[in-house]
């Protein structure tokens, strides 16, 4: 019966009839026993694309320590071990049956002839997935652009400077005559030169306002005698090709100019302006970055936070991978707390308080030390001082206690919640030097009672944001140190946060809160994601990695051989969907009045949607099970 569902099926529907007859007729039939390998990871191929005619399979990869791990199951009319007849390469997954199952075997030969006619054949498994998290989250992203009632321009969140920059650049050397640079400016229609060096390295920028300024309005100038290397505007600000054009608009309304050459490795490869930028969006959207830096106000800066929700409505409308709307999320957040901490500091020696001489970092952590900021983050912030003497703790306190008072309430102001369990900057808990940081992260190591391992879930994931970042890379180093001297540590950190399961019962039902302020509703953070997070951080943790977002931490331990490659993407999908259920969700709730929150109605959900859900919470489950195995082996 397989073969037949097959007819219908991608990408065998676009074969004429007599084609699949072929590919029929050289099927094999073979029939497996219950909890039997079919093929395993790193298999070479072996020449057929199986048919499951009845029964079903799971769908394996090794997950840390050589576990295996489910991450999609195939049954009656589906088909698996397509991809390496193509490619050549071995199996990037294995197949074990659940029950016994009989296939259809179509053998390798005839596929290749059939997709020489049509090659559709041979791209369609060169490029499928093998998660049906993926596909499943592809479909319905695509759906929701689909239905989007309102469309707003996000192109230029999306894109890098590399792709949008003029080039080449218009460029002249610093003996050129500003007549000859004028005249180059009109003859190639560009309002700006680069003055460069021998080598070709950019020195200067000269501007038609830099004509204006200084060959034109003088009387005593000579514009055939003076020098580019005169008129032009010495050591230009500069980006990267790598840049996001939401970064380089920021930049450009921060400096206050309108040409930004575009640097890579020294040499100038291009250049973007003000003008330009402003094509590829509507104005009040495309500024919302840059105007933070314009903000004096907590006021002002409030009414920019509730443009964000604009920004991810936009942004998730043109199907962006979530992580990058959230990355992109968070640089706005970070923005405007980096603009609140200015003002409060500005305010402070306003009101007489006098700085005190002491290096200092002040910290975002958790979802904010990640990049992975939605619509409504609560505070998670500290200071790092530099070791000084005991003598000298009063003058800085003198200083840091009433400005924490004073950051806290502003941010809260603006529109960020305080944290519940008080992980502030203004709990002296979550200020001190470095050495006092040492003893509380020794003791939270030495001494893992639940509140500790809690604190230390969120404070590992720390970010610089002002002040010097030299005290927040040593802090990293602590906190890896003694990490290698007790990592039992690990152990404790693995049996706390994953003394839960995700809320998907044995029949596969939702299990939604039956009572209290959430009654009939499910947390995808608290049901889902957070244990990715976790899980992740873990293994980060262990390993010494320092990269932030968990999308990296989750490539880094691929390139480490923590995690194979399909392991990793699998688990990355499933934080995808989550995270983009989540985010979907609280834009509705907001737009209806409602506080964000990462709590959904799962049955309120379209059934395609509810499986993704089903299929993400099984990903998380198993990698669960895949961390506890690992850290109890390892650590014990």
């Amino acid at each position: 019966m397989g073969i037949i569902h097959l007819r219908d099926s991608e990408p065998f529907c676009h074969l004429p009839e007599v084609l699949f007859q072929e590919l029929r007729e050289s099927a094999v039939k073979r029939t497996f026993g219950a909890n039997i390998h079919i093929v395993n990871q790193h298999d070479q191929p072996t020449g057929f694309l199986y048919v499951i005619m009845e029964g079903m399979v799971e769908i394996t990869t090794n997950a840390p320590g050589g576990e295996e791990m489910v991450v999609d199951y195939r049954k009656e009319g589906q088909f698996f071990g397509g991809t390496p007849i193509f490619t050549g390469e071995p199996y990037t997954g294995g197949v074990r049956t659940v029950t016994p199952t009989t296939c259809y075997l179509l053998p390798e030969k005839a596929l290749k002839k059939v997709a020489k006619g049509y090659p559709q054949v041979s791209e369609y498994f060169t490029r499928m997935m093998l998660s049906r998290v993926r596909s499943l989250y592809a479909e319905i992203v695509k759906e929701h652009t689909s239905n989007a009632v309102t469309q707003m321009e996000a192109y230029p969140f999306k894109k890098r400077l590399s792709e949008i920059m003029s080039s080449p650049v218009e460029t002249c050397g610093p003996d050129t005559s500003a007549r000859d640079v004028a005249r180059q400016m009109t003859e190639k229609a560009v309002s700006s030169v680069l003055v460069v060096d021998a080598g070709g390295h950019p020195i200067g920028i000269i501007t038609e306002r830099d004509l204006i300024a200084k060959v034109i309005s003088p009387d005593d100038t000579d514009c055939d005698v003076i020098p580019a290397a005169e008129v032009m505007t010495a050591h230009p600000h500069s980006v990267s090709p790598q840049t996001y054009m939401y970064e380089a608009m920021a930049y450009i309304t921060a400096h206050g100019i309108k040409h930004l050459p575009v640097v890579d490795d020294g040499q100038l490869v291009g250049i973007v302006t003000m003008r330009e930028l402003m094509r590829y969006r509507s104005q009040k959207a495309m500024l919302l970055v840059g105007s933070v830096n314009e903000e004096t106000t907590l006021e002002g800066l409030a009414s920019t936070k509730r443009e964000i929700l604009t920004v991810a409505r936009a942004l998730l409308t043109e199907t962006h991978s979530t992580p990058e709307v959230m990355e992109i999320i968070s640089y706005i957040h970070h923005s405007i707390i980096k603009k609140v901490y200015q003002i409060c500091f500005k305010e402070m020696l306003a009101e007489g308080y006098q700085r005190p001489t002491v290096r200092y970092c002040f910290l975002l952590m958790g979802s904010g030390g990640r990049r992975e900021m939605l619509l409504n983050p609560d505070q998670d912030n500290g200071f790092i001082f530099e070791d000084v003497s005991d003598e000298r703790l009063p003058e800085i306190e003198q200083f840091f206690v009433p400005f924490s008072e004073k950051l806290v309430a502003a941010l809260a102001k603006v529109g960020y919640p305080l944290c519940e369990g008080k992980v502030m900057c203004n709990n002296p808990m979550w200020r001190g030097r470095l050495i006092d940081w040492h003893k509380r992260i020794h003791d939270w190591v030495q001494n893992p009672e639940p509140q500790k391992v809690r604190y230390s879930s969120i404070f590992f994931d720390f970010v610089p944001l002002e002040g010097d970042s030299n005290l927040a890379q040593a802090l990293h180093d602590i906190v890896f140190s003694e990490i290698r001297r007790f990592e039992g540590f690990l152990y404790h950190m693995m049996s706390l946060d994953l003394r839960y399961k995700v809320p998907v019962g044995l029949l596969g039902r939702f299990i939604v809160a039956k009572d209290g302020e959430h009654k009939g509703l499910l947390s995808v953070k608290q049901g889902g994601s957070i244990y990715i997070v976790d899980c992740t951080r873990m293994f980060v943790l262990e390993k010494g990695i320092q990269q932030t977002t968990t999308q990296d931490r989750l490539n880094m331990l691929v390139k480490r051989k923590v995690f194979e490659t399909d392991t990793a993407e699998h688990i990355k999908a499933a934080l995808e969907a989550l995270n983009f259920l989540r985010l979907r969700n609280e834009i509705v709730q907001l737009e209806n009045g409602q506080k964000p929150s990462h709590y959904l109605d799962p049955f309120q959900l379209s059934k395609s949607e509810q499986e993704l859900l089903k299929e993400a919470f099984h990903v998380v489950s198993k990698l669960q099970d895949a961390t506890k195995r690992h850290f109890s082996k390892s650590y014990i």
